[in-house]
């Protein structure tokens, strides 16, 4: 029979596409890894990798074993989740990923809801990117995780996990004054701190520079993005990826920024929030099989009560 630990490796060498990286991923060293995978060659039966030189890459077969896995991983994860609604109460460790702004925002109500309601759940929250997230919930460090894409940054499927959608948020030019009018001028009236002038916020700042999150981040790559479908590659002055350092930056006179409706609530005097017809979107995201788990059920219904109630106010 095949070993699911050793299937585990091969689904991450699909992923990396080196022992290396697999390795380091899983916080093996490259030689067990290339061991444990010899050995489930020999279990298959069939060769499932192939050298050339020093690189290593699956055969059909391999690839074809490989995204088995993914569904005999959901199979057990739902066989799991079975065994777990037969006990009476909830109990064990509950793993939480967020980004920041939902860290601030969502997760705290959430926290007290589920401590108050489950006590004997153990909770563990850590503050990480979107983009760190499927690796964290494939290896089993978070079971429940929140994640955000933007319009100009999609999210891929990812195999190993199912998503389902949560809220949706504005996204604001935050600057320290009306925003350079582009073509003819619009009128308009400023409400709640925003400016409505100019008939592209983003373009009418491409010689402004720009506060942007740290490279290799989602938000990072969305301003960017955001910036060339304006026709301009943006001047970047500093990086921050706090909102309220960034509005502080703003008010200072350091840049322009996109902030999120969550992150763009109460605004130092002087910034202009400047509404775009972009927009964030924010989904909770967990293994295949899991969402009928009931820890992972449960903090996922906290998570949209708290969700719920959040009334993000601009201005």
């Amino acid at each position: 029979m095949l070993d699911v630990r050793k299937l585990l490796l091969l689904r991450e060498l699909a992923r990396r596409d080196t022992i290396a990286a697999v390795a380091e991923a899983l916080c093996y060293t490259p030689s067990a890894v290339s061991q444990q995978l010899a050995a489930l060659e020999r279990d298959a039966g069939v060769p499932l990798l192939q050298r050339t030189g020093r690189r290593v890459s699956l055969t059909p077969a391999g690839a074809a074993l490989a995204g088995q896995t993914e569904e005999i991983l959901a199979l057990l994860e739902r066989a799991a989740a079975g065994l777990a609604a037969a006990r009476t109460g909830l109990a064990g460790p509950l793993r939480i990923g967020a980004f920041p702004t939902a860290m601030r925002t969502i997760l705290p109500a959430a926290l007290v809801a589920l401590g108050r309601d489950h006590p004997g759940l153990e909770l563990m929250v850590t503050e990480l990117d979107p983009a760190a997230v499927p690796d964290a919930l494939r290896s089993g460090a978070l079971d429940v995780a929140l994640v955000h894409e933007y319009e100009f940054v999609p999210a891929p499927r990812d195999p190993a996990l199912d998503t389902e959608p949560l809220l949706e948020e504005a996204i604001y030019l935050a600057s320290a004054g009306p925003p350079p009018v582009v073509g003819e001028d619009t009128a308009g009236e400023d409400t709640a701190g925003e400016d409505t002038a100019g008939e592209d916020p983003v373009g009418g700042h491409r010689d402004s520079p720009w506060i942007m999150a740290s490279p290799g981040t989602l938000c990072h790559t969305m301003a960017v993005r955001a910036c060339q479908a304006a026709g301009f590659t943006p001047r970047i002055r500093h990086h921050a990826d706090d909102f309220v350092t960034v509005l502080a930056l703003v008010a200072a006179g350091q840049g322009v920024a996109l902030v999120p409706q969550l992150g763009a609530t109460g605004p130092p005097p002087g910034v202009v929030l400047t509404e775009l017809p972009a927009r964030r979107r924010t989904r909770i995201a967990y293994r295949n099989g899991t969402r009928h788990h009931p820890p992972v059920s449960a903090c996922i219904a906290a998570i949209r009560a708290a969700a719920g109630a959040v009334r993000p106010a601009v201005g």
